[in-house]
C-alpha cells in the first residue's frame, strides 16, 4: 500500500491512498499522521473511497506534515562513513529536526544567503505506526508503519561551525519528505537509493549498506523516548555528498536535485537562491560540467 498527504485546492490537506494513477482521499483524516494514529489505519486506508485526484501533477505535502518527533541518524552508511574518513561507529549518531523543517516532495528548496555550502543527502525514512517505548529489536518491525524518502538538505558552513550538527540541519522548509509512504512489504531489502543534480548522478547506494537497521534504530531510540504514530526516523545518507568531493560541490540557484528510492519514488526539488551574493570558494561556478566534477568521487 502507498499512502500520502495531499494538498487540496481549498488549502486543506487530506490523507490519501494511491490507487493506480489516482490518489483516493481517506475521508475524515487531515493528513497521514492523523490516519496513523487511528486504530486499524491500514483497513481504513484500504477501504477509503473518497474523492479521487490524479497522481500526475498532484500537490503533495510532506508525507507526515507535523510529526511529534523527527530523529535523524548521521554516519549510517558504510560508504558515506568511509568517504568522510571515519571508522564504523559502535552506536548511532543522533540529532533531531523539527516539524517546521519538513516540506513537500516537489517544493522548492531555499538556498539561504547566510550559507553558500548547501548539500544534498538522500535518506530512507522510517515512519512509526504505533506507540513505541523500550521496544526489543526483535519486535521492532511491528512498530514500523512503512518507509518514505527524504533529502536532508544540509547547510554545511553552519553545520561545522561547532562539533554539534544541529544548526546545519534545522533550517525551515529544508527537508523534502515523500512522495508516499510504502508499507514494509513493498520495499526491497537492497533497494537502490540515488541523488542526481541536473541529471548528473551524485549518490548511488543501497539501503542494504546501512550500518544500523531500521529495527535497531526503533529499539535504540525508543529506549530513550517514546515514539508516536507518524514520528519519523531519517536513517542517514549514502556516499556521494558534495562536501566529500574534491573540489567540494554544492547546490546553486536553479538546479534540480532528485532523490529516488526504488519502490518509493522520487523527490524533485529546485534550488532557489534567497539573494544573490559573491562567488564563494568551494561552490561550483556556473557553467562547470557537473557530471565531470562528480566523476570518480561516488
Amino acid at each position: 500500500m502507498k499512502v500520502t498527504t495531499l494538498r487540496l485546492p481549498s488549502g486543506a490537506t487530506a490523507a490519501a491512498r494511491q490507487d493506480g494513477d489516482a490518489f483516493v482521499e481517506v475521508t475524515g483524516y487531515a493528513d497521514l499522521g492523523a490516519l496513523l494514529a487511528a486504530p486499524g489505519w491500514k483497513d481504513i486506508a484500504a477501504a477509503a473511497d473518497g474523492a479521487r485526484h490524479p497522481v500526475q501533477g498532484a500537490d503533495l505535502a510532506a508525507v507526515v506534515p507535523a510529526p511529534s518527533k523527527v530523529v535523524c541518524v548521521g554516519l549510517n552508511y558504510a560508504s558515506h562513513i568511509k568517504e568522510m574518513g571515519r571508522g564504523l561507529p559502535a552506536h548511532p549518531t543522533l540529532f533531531a529536526k523539527f516539524a517546521e523543517t519538513l516540506t513537500g516532495p516537489y517544493d522548492d528548496i531555499e538556498l539561504p544567503a547566510a550559507d553558500p555550502a548547501i548539500d544534498w543527502e538522500a535518506e530512507l525514512v522510517v515512519v512509526i505506526g504505533k506507540r513505541a517505548r523500550r521496544v526489543p529489536e526483535a519486535e521492532a518491525a511491528g512498530y514500523i508503519a512503512g518507509y518514505t524518502a527524504a533529502n536532508d538538505i544540509s547547510m554545511r558552513t553552519y553545520q561545522f561551525r561547532t562539533k554539534e550538527w544541529l544548526q546545519g540541519k534545522m533550517w525551515e522548509a529544508s527537508t523534502p519528505v515523500g512522495p508516499v509512504m510504502v508499507t514494509p512489504e513493498e520495499l526491497g531489502a537492497d533497494a537502490a537509493i540515488t541523488t542526481e543534480v541536473d541529471g548528473a548522478r551524485m549518490q548511488t547506494g543501497s539501503i542494504g549498506d546501512l550500518v544500523f537497521t531500521p529495527e535497531y534504530l526503533v529499539s535504540y531510540i525508543s529506549e530513550m523516548i517514546t515514539l508516536n504514530p507518524g514520528d519519523l526516523i531519517l536513517t542517514g545518507t549514502t556516499g556521494g555528498v558534495g562536501r566529500a568531493r574534491t573540489p567540494e560541490v554544492y547546490l546553486t540557484d536553479g538546479q534540480t536535485v532528485t532523490v529516488a528510492i526504488e519502490g518509493i519514488g522520487q523527490l524533485r526539488n529546485v534550488a532557489r537562491a534567497q539573494a544573490a551574493g559573491p562567488a564563494v570558494p568551494g561552490v561550483l561556478p556556473a557553467g562547470v560540467d557537473l557530471a565531470a566534477a562528480s566523476s570518480g568521487n561516488a
